[in-house]
């Protein structure tokens, strides 16, 4: 497991992806709250999602923002574009990220998007498949950037191939 990233090293910008009203009907009349979901990130590949409830506007957000820095996940780039494929499933929404030429841009909807900018991805071409709740699609984001790995960690990990005393790699089968 990675270690915790201290949002204090990094310099983060919060933006609202999305802000939702909620209303509980009590026996003197309707009570309002707010949810508000926050994306924060570096632009140079740290990002995080955060929700913060309350009954006021901005005190939600705070919250979110808050809680979006507790998330930080370290998302490995190439260049200006994510490593490799990727697609993951959360609840009803599914979303695939694919890595894209220089010059591409950010294709991608909605909270995808936003999380793409603060993350500091350049290049890449995604899909929103299900569900489009926004908070899930985030969240789904994020989880697909957390399970993306680096190419050279992952080379670095594989057994190497046995070798002959002649210097030959010696075929597995």
């Amino acid at each position: 497991m990675a270690s915790r990233i201290d949002p204090d090293e990094l310099v983060l910008s919060d933006k609202l992806i999305y802000l939702n009203r909620v209303s509980k009907v009590m026996k003197g009349g309707k009570r309002l709250s707010f949810s508000a979901l926050v994306v924060t990130g570096d632009g140079n590949g740290h990002v995080g999602i955060g929700q913060g409830k309350a009954k006021e506007v901005p005190v939600a957000i705070n919250k979110a923002g808050a809680d979006a820095k507790k998330n930080l996940v370290r998302v490995p780039l190439s260049r200006s574009t994510i490593p490799h494929e990727i697609t993951v499933k959360l609840g009803a929404a599914r979303v695939l990220l694919r890595p894209a030429a220089p010059g591409t841009g950010i294709i991608a909807g909605s909270s995808i998007r936003m999380v793409m900018e603060a993350a500091g991805i350049k290049d890449v071409l995604t899909k929103s498949l299900g569900s489009s709740n926004k908070v899930n699609m985030a969240k789904a984001t994020i989880l697909a950037l957390r399970r993306l790995r680096d190419p050279k960690e992952a080379l670095a990990k594989r057994k190497p191939k046995p070798v002959s005393e002649t210097g030959e790699v010696a075929s597995r089968g």
